[in-house]
């Protein structure tokens, strides 16, 4: 690809069959030719975060691997990356849409429906900062309500504003659950506290390492409504 390397590699995710998955190399890639990741507010640095392969998104994969899919439940999975988890789910038969504010997430999505001989599945461009950008990447931004609203590593910023849970509340139905993954970031009570003022119970549950990955500690977030 022009600008940046890739990889293909074969993920094993625990409860699910493998993902074949294109990643980005390794995490100094970056190609904003035309200035469309910048305009998003993308810098440089960040650039490269969404075609890794993050334990959190590895737990969260796992977790939607096992879940029961109710018949008709409509889930979105918010700052998917490289979408892991849509892709257990998508596979599983479960109507799911991606969304991520990256401008080359649904391109690396549909490469991995490809590489997995899987159908199409909806990507959105979702962006929760209070002075959204549309992509130039053409992709609808995420639109309606959803039963689920999954995401993995998501509260890596102090959000003050509550632009999240704000983002989270235009997409949620009345009656929702929402997963979340964290690798034990700050940022945890602050999201729980603007939650549970929108009506959301909260539960979770401690994550053990990966195998290889020692280092990891995390937890499964559950926020029930309804």
């Amino acid at each position: 690809m022009p600008g940046y390397d890739i990889k293909v590699q074969t993920l094993a995710i625990d409860g699910a069959a493998d993902l074949q998955i294109r990643s980005l190399l390794d995490n100094q890639q970056f190609a904003d030719a035309a200035g469309a990741a910048e305009a998003l507010g993308i810098s440089s640095a960040q650039w490269p975060l969404f075609g890794q392969v993050w334990p959190s998104g590895l737990h969260l994969a796992a977790a939607m691997a096992v879940r029961p899919l109710p018949d008709g439940e409509r889930i979105l999975e918010i700052g998917c990356g490289l979408a892991l988890a849509s892709l257990v789910c998508h596979r599983r038969g479960a109507e799911v849409t991606a969304s991520d504010i990256h401008p080359l997430a649904g391109a690396f999505l549909l490469e991995n429906l490809r590489l997995n001989e899987l159908a199409p599945m909806r990507y959105c461009h979702g962006d929760w900062s209070e002075d959204a950008v549309m992509a130039e990447s053409g992709a609808p931004r995420v639109q309606g309500r959803f039963d689920l609203i999954i995401g993995s590593d998501v509260l890596y910023e102090r959000d003050d504003g509550g632009a999240l849970a704000a983002f989270i509340e235009k997409h949620a139905l009345p009656r929702c659950e929402l997963l979340i993954v964290d690798p034990n970031r700050g940022n945890r009570a602050a999201f729980v506290k603007r939650m549970a003022g929108l009506g959301f119970e909260f539960s979770e549950s401690a994550l053990s390492a990966e195998a290889g990955r020692p280092e990891y500690r995390g937890r499964l977030m559950r926020f029930v409504r309804g």
